[in-house]
């Protein structure tokens, strides 16, 4: 390899775009108004502890009769569903004719240092699923499960089969001991006693320091590095910020649900192999007997395509459908790809089983 040649002049015309950039960055980002996420109009409709239960409201009546529950996982904000209004799995379900409503955990702090899996499941979950039988007069619900809380609307659908209706799973573990699964791998020997006994909840901010280790060169450098080529674009710029803060805004984990997860999920892996009990309740995904849509990303770096695809042959349900979509863990959901093809797949799904 010979030497490196640095062409002066080109050198000199890179440095001078770059201070362009900043400067117009500078200016961009004094123009900008504070970045929210959670874009379309919701309601509170139950409310449990610090638990919300949430209905969103479109432009037009629902045409679906069966509520569709989104249940989503308790290491971040459940809002990546409906981060903006041109990136929301929220806003085009309501325009296909769902009737969707959405699960926020909250915020735990010391005093739910104790929660247990059995209180999320069979706790807060039960009763927000019994709330929209009740209040809409039917026996069974649509269940849609994100990531962990697809894990969690799993064990829930095997516990009650009778109370859901259709189970949609979005790139869910169900395999938690692939040889792709990095996460897996690293607290495989993590002696989560001694780790939730000292910390009592989890806190996020080494939750997502673990999360941006598995790709550390993309997650913490490239992609500052590529902020510079949009600083001059506020849209652009806005939908960054957008995304940084929905990534950084992410609860504490509740001590004792997070070391059972560890232990009998990664660990243990007792969701696929059995052996599993939330509670006083035994899990068995034989018993799931509801139609399964199971949706799974190609390129997800934390529950890898193997992970979800076990899924297939552990459920009971003689109707079984799966979709590999081409993208990652959170471009399933804010992909331009993702909200032509996601929403409308999922309400086709739906509509033939309504």
């Amino acid at each position: 390899m010979g030497p490196i040649r640095i062409e002066p002049q080109k050198a000199l015309d890179d440095a001078l775009k770059l201070q362009q950039k900043l400067s117009a960055g500078a200016q961009t980002l004094r123009s900008l108004d504070p970045v929210t996420f959670g874009v379309t109009p919701k309601e509170a409709v139950y409310k449990d502890d610090k638990v919300t239960l949430y209905r969103f409201k479109g432009e037009r009546a629902p045409t679906q009769k069966t509520p569709l529950l989104i249940c989503y996982a308790l290491v971040n904000t459940p809002y990546m569903v409906d981060l903006q209004d041109d990136r929301s799995l929220v806003k085009n379900l309501l325009a296909q004719g769902q009737d969707v409503y959405l699960i926020d955990w909250g915020y735990p702090d010391g005093s739910d240092k104790y929660l247990t899996l059995d209180d999320y499941i069979n706790g807060y979950l039960r009763r927000c699923v019994d709330f929209l039988r009740k209040s809409h007069g039917v026996d069974a619900i649509n269940l849609l499960g994100i990531c962990q809380g697809g894990a969690f609307s799993l064990c829930f659908s095997s516990i009650y089969p009778d109370k859901v209706k259709n189970l949609v799973t979005m790139v869910t573990p169900v395999d938690f001991h692939t040889p792709d699964n990095m996460l897996s791998h690293w607290v495989q020997d993590l002696d989560v006693d001694l780790f939730v006994d000292t910390l009592g909840n989890i806190p996020a901010d080494l939750m997502n320091y673990c999360y941006l280790t598995l790709k550390p060169m993309r997650l913490n450098q490239q992609k500052y590095v590529g902020l510079v080529d949009i600083l001059d674009n506020k849209t652009e710029l806005e939908n960054f910020l957008r995304m940084e803060k929905w990534i950084f805004d992410s609860p504490d984990q509740a001590g004792e649900a997070f070391r059972q997860f560890i232990k009998d999920f990664y660990q243990g892996n007792k969701l696929l192999k059995g052996g599993l009990s939330i509670g006083d309740k035994r899990v068995d995904l034989k018993n799931i007997s509801a139609p399964v849509l199971n949706i799974f990303a190609e390129q997800d770096h934390l529950v890898p395509p193997a992970a979800s695809r076990a899924l297939k042959d552990a459920v009971g349900s003689s109707d079984y459908s799966q979709i590999a979509f081409k993208g990652g863990h959170i471009g399933i959901y804010v992909s331009g790809r993702a909200q032509r093809e996601v929403p409308p797949a999922i309400h086709e799904w739906l509509a033939k089983r309504s």
